[in-house]
């Protein structure tokens, strides 16, 4: 149901107070307070001297925003013009966050609801207490969805019958409207707060059929675990996608779906430690408000239910010989689990185990074989993604079935034979044995990152092969998200600062190599603080809004920004094809190992694959006078870009 109440004008005249209040209660699932009975009652009766003089319209009341897990207040339809409107009840004054609040709410039709691609959308804030103003202004902004008018009660009537005067001759089937597609891609934080508030993944996501494979892949996970459970198998079952495809989205909603099943609890478990401290902050924030407890009371029920891998390793290897309690563990990014080097060495420096000799796959499947009767692991891989010295890959996991726990039984994605998920021979045998099962919807194969370019994965992959022909086809597609370019950092910020609208989030992005941006003013090496920098708002210069602090791909990994400016440094340069460097000390050097060039390259692609709505690179013009900043380190890079298809920013 898309509304509490909506009525056309013959309706809502006939309607006395009384039936619409009976009504918005009546489907209101939630304790209702006498305050919201009068917010009600003082809304129906402003609406009824607002739209006095109005012949034709239809009017909705508590009307859903279901990506945002919001109501909007009152939505009107006039001809073919939508009003999302606002009511802050006994307020005096036009309070930022309201005006975020309803400026978000007519975005979200404008991007997700398939009635109001084309609509003009007013967004309207009435402070009840607000004094007249002597003149409003309408500003019909981008994508025709006006900056957002500020309304007394008084001026309410004028302003409806002003902004809709072009409109009331269009006939327009408002049922239909409401009722058309709504496809949502929140982000993985948004997500993250429904599904743990006890929404359905259905309502949060699209339902096009472009991305009706994270429905299926969802499916396919619950079918793996539920026939272990009533075999008493061990099962895994591997998880691909490309970058923002939902694969976070699909484990965290494996984990809340069966985290309150005692026989079947389940756990999500990441070893990435700014996503980590992102989604505690950002649940625990929300449970808070939304039940009124401590943020301490709800940070500590968020941390049974999303845990650091490392956290849930040590605890298995140093303290308890018990199988754990969670029958089902997801664990996220699995692809960057350490080899058996890289574990054992921490294990034995840090933790003073000193005979700790397993990969962390490895020993991560012993703990969960220590059940008796039956357990099953989903791990989420991303390929490309391998960022850090010392992960294992997916050729590791297969490895230690092979060779500890050949009775458990394999599920995997049959993607994990694409070069993007570097499978050893080794490996490549392995997947062929009879009880390792290949399935195509254990893959998500469309980015709900971006909805304005569900193929920017392809396109940044095309230009970090050096394939300049591909790029420059696949970035045709992308005619709805913004690819910019410029040699100008505070002309990066300008564009960010004046492209983003509501609570659209934006930021500076670079890669953790990138230690010649310093004389631009930007120190990588100073590192973020993740949940200040993603979740705080614009008046904290903590947060990503004030620029004035750069993300690395360690931070952002796994999270996602509207709109970024991706700051590109000399380690990573084109000249004749891709060249990588390191630097160190007072000097760039070369480098030669293979898997380091690799893990510079996928820096690169995470932090240019971030933005949802669009982004532009910002490329230094370098210092002739700085031997380690000489501009042909830069203008090569600048100018394959642009042959790539980014668009110089002016």
């Amino acid at each position: 149901m898309r509304a509490y109440y909506t009525a056309d004008r013959a309706r809502f005249e006939s309607d006395t107070d009384d039936h619409i209040l009976g009504e918005l209660t009546r489907r209101h699932n939630f304790a209702l307070e006498i305050e919201q009975k009068s917010a009600w009652l003082q809304q129906i009766r402003i609406m009824r001297n607002a739209l006095a003089a109005i012949d034709a319209y239809t009017l909705a009341f508590e009307f859903s925003i279901p990506r945002m897990g919001k109501r909007a207040d009152a939505v009107l339809v006039i001809g073919d013009c939508i009003f999302v409107i606002e009511f802050k009840v006994g307020a005096e004054t036009f309070d930022r966050h309201a005006i975020e609040q309803v400026e978000d709410y007519a975005l979200d039709l404008k991007n997700f609801h398939e009635g109001s691609h084309a609509l003009s959308i007013i967004p309207v804030l009435v402070p009840t207490k607000a004094p007249a103003a002597r003149a409003v202004q309408l500003e019909m902004a981008l994508a025709q969805v006006a900056r957002p008018v500020l309304s007394s009660v008084i001026d309410l009537a004028d302003i409806i019958r002003m902004a809709s005067a072009y409109h009331r001759h269009i006939q327009m089937d408002a049922a239909a409207w409401a009722a058309s597609g709504y496809r949502p891609t929140p982000t993985i934080i948004q997500a993250a707060q429904a599904l743990y508030a006890n929404h359905n993944v259905e309502e949060i996501t699209r339902r096009d059929a472009g991305a009706i494979n994270l429905t299926r892949t969802e499916a396919a996970i619950g079918q793996v675990i539920d026939d272990a459970r009533a075999n008493g198998w061990k099962a895994i079952c591997f998880i691909t996608g490309v970058p923002g495809a939902g694969k976070t989205l699909a484990g965290l909603n494996v984990a809340t779906k069966r985290s309150e099943d005692r026989t079947a609890h389940a756990t999500y478990l990441t070893g990435n430690g700014p996503l980590i401290q992102v989604l505690q902050q950002a649940l625990a924030r929300d449970q808070a408000a939304r039940e009124d407890v401590s943020r301490a009371f709800a940070h500590s029920k968020v941390r049974a239910f999303i845990q650091n891998i490392h956290e849930f390793r040590d605890e298995y290897a140093t303290r308890s010989q018990a199988a754990p309690s969670d029958h089902v563990v997801v664990f996220d990014e699995a692809q960057r689990a350490w080899t058996r080097a890289q574990a054992s060495s921490f294990m034995q420096r840090k933790k003073g185990v000193a005979d700790f000799d397993m990969s962390e796959p490895e020993f991560l499947l012993s703990v969960m074989d220590r059940h008796p009767d039956w357990c099953t692991v989903v791990c989420l891989i991303g390929g490309g993604q391998e960022i850090n010295t010392g992960e294992a890959g997916l050729s590791e996991w297969m490895a230690a079935i092979r060779d500890r726990f050949p009775h458990w039984r394999v599920h995997a994605s049959a993607q994990i034979v694409q070069p993007d998920y570097d499978l050893n021979a080794d490996a490549r045998i392995f997947i062929e044995q009879s009880h390792v099962s290949l399935n195509e919807d254990l893959h998500l194969s469309v980015s709900m990152r971006s909805f304005r370019a569900e193929t920017l994965s392809a396109f940044i992959a095309h230009v970090l092969n050096g394939d300049v022909e591909a790029a420059k086809a696949a970035s045709m597609q992308l005619n709805q998200y913004p690819l910019f370019v410029t040699r100008d950092l505070r002309a990066a910020k300008d564009w960010l600062r004046t492209t983003a609208r509501g609570s659209e989030r934006y930021g500076l992005v670079a890669s953790s190599g990138a230690h010649r941006l310093r004389p631009e003013g930007l120190h990588v090496k100073a590192g973020i603080d993740p949940a200040n920098w993603f979740l705080n708002d614009r008046n904290d210069v903590r947060s990503s809004f004030y620029m004035e602090e750069v993300a690395s791909e360690f931070d952002v990994q796994g999270l996602e920004l509207d709109y970024a400016a991706v700051c590109w440094d000399a380690d990573l340069r084109y000249n004749d094809g891709w060249q990588s460097w390191n630097f160190k000390g007072t000097r760039w050097q070369a480098i030669n190992d293979r898997f380091r060039r690799l893990y510079l390259r996928n820096a690169y692609r995470v932090i240019l694959t971030r933005a949802r709505q669009g982004m532009t690179v910002f490329v230094p013009k370098g210092d002739a006078a700085d031997a380690t900043r000489p501009p042909d380190y830069y203008d090569g890079t600048y100018d394959y870009l642009i042959d790539c298809g980014f668009t110089p920013l002016v």
